[in-house]
């Protein structure tokens, strides 16, 4: 072979290592992304009913997205529409149970607006008390939680800073940055990325979350005595070298209810875990392959039931103390998330433009029975 054609074939294999590397890369950067928080899309069951958040309307892009709520009070067992009135709520809505069946909504900022309004209910959505938080809320949907018998706040914000407040949801202070958080002895066993989720637990101690960027670590804090002890719970040997992260933490009925994201890519597996006692005893689930699947929502149901939507229109449900996970029929189109059923099992609640169309999954049927329809009064163009 002449020089010339030598160096043709050497320049040719070069730039096929390079294709072939840069391919590897690729795929092997494909294969390491973190599974996300889920949407804001979720629901929370209260003494009273039951309260479900979903995105209505048409293109975010135009500000015609509109986030709103929901609520099936007990006494009725049907949904209607419950947002609270006067804030545009285009940015996103997060719930949180203040208990006896009263709620708080905090409204995400979009367009101009820089803080986050609130707003209290103590009849299921018939009326509203105003409230407000100068900052704004993070776009994770366990970014507010209220402490039970207190009346007091916990909210994460965007900017990766947890701010508590006094009774009422007002005199709000920082409690916690990322970094200080992990500057402590607690933050150090996990190395939090970024804060996920805040809680309470059923004493009223306040609970932080985050993905751990130490491997085989669920990060979960509770703050007493003025300082972070970690609260989060033992994992088995196995995950040991995977990295964690709390996509949700809730507490309802006397139980504080996780949802952990373990490992990433097609490896990427669920588990729920579940607490009483703030986090010092914790009871696993079994795993929840994801196959390369995502969480789309997560919500909690009564007894501790945990209802998680997945790409693809696949949904999977658990429950303590057994701890399996358990498919479900096909989802209904449009699915935003899932809620627990007036007598038992589940509804599908799904958006289609201006309307939320119900669905129920009693127990025992394998097939989603249409319930009812939701028309949502949605003016189109009004916050642009």
């Amino acid at each position: 072979m002449s020089r010339p054609a030598r160096l043709v074939a050497l320049l040719l294999a070069a730039a096929a290592l390079s294709a072939g590397c840069g391919s590897a890369a690729r795929q092997g950067s494909a294969a390491a992304i973190p599974v996300r928080p889920p949407s804001l899309a979720t629901s929370l069951v209260t003494a009273t009913g039951t309260w479900a958040v979903a995105v209505l309307g048409g293109s975010a892009a135009q500000h015609n997205n509109f986030w709103q709520l929901f609520v099936r009070p007990a006494a009725t067992g049907r949904w209607r529409l419950a947002t609270p009135p006067g804030v545009a709520s285009n940015g996103g809505l997060v719930l949180a149970g203040l208990g006896a069946g009263s709620v708080v909504a905090g409204f995400r900022p979009s367009q101009d607006l820089s803080y986050s309004p609130l707003a209290t209910s103590r009849d299921d959505g018939t009326a509203w008390t105003p409230g407000l938080l100068d900052a704004a809320l993070a776009d994770v949907p366990d970014a507010l939680a209220a402490a039970p018998g207190s009346g007091r706040l916990l909210a994460l914000l965007g900017g990766g800073t947890a701010e508590l407040s006094g009774s009422g949801g007002t005199a709000w202070a920082r409690l916690a940055t990322r970094r200080a958080l992990a500057a402590s002895a607690a933050g150090r066993r996990c190395g939090p990325g970024s804060l996920t989720a805040v809680a309470f637990s059923p004493a009223g101690v306040p609970l932080l979350a985050a993905s751990c960027t130490r491997p085989g670590t669920a990060g979960i804090f509770a703050y007493a005595g003025g300082t972070w002890r970690p609260a989060g719970p033992a994992l088995p040997p196995g995950y040991a070298h995977l990295g964690v992260t709390v996509l949700r933490l809730t507490t309802t009925g006397g139980t504080t209810t996780a949802l952990l994201a373990a490992g990433t890519g097609p490896a990427a597996r669920l588990l729920a875990a579940w607490s009483a006692d703030g986090g010092a005893h914790w009871a696993l689930s079994q795993p929840l392959p994801l196959h390369g699947a995502a969480p789309a929502s997560a919500s909690s149901g009564t007894g501790g039931a945990v209802a998680v939507v997945l790409t693809g229109n696949r949904a999977e449900t658990v429950t303590p103390p057994a701890g399996s996970w358990r498919p479900l029929p096909a989802l209904p189109p449009g699915t935003a998330t899932l809620a627990t059923a007036a007598k038992g099992g589940w509804d599908a609640l799904a958006v289609h433009g201006t309307k939320l169309a119900v669905w129920q999954l009693t127990p025992g049927s394998g097939t989603w029975a249409a319930a009812q329809t939701v028309n949502v009064p949605v003016q189109f163009g009004s916050s642009g």
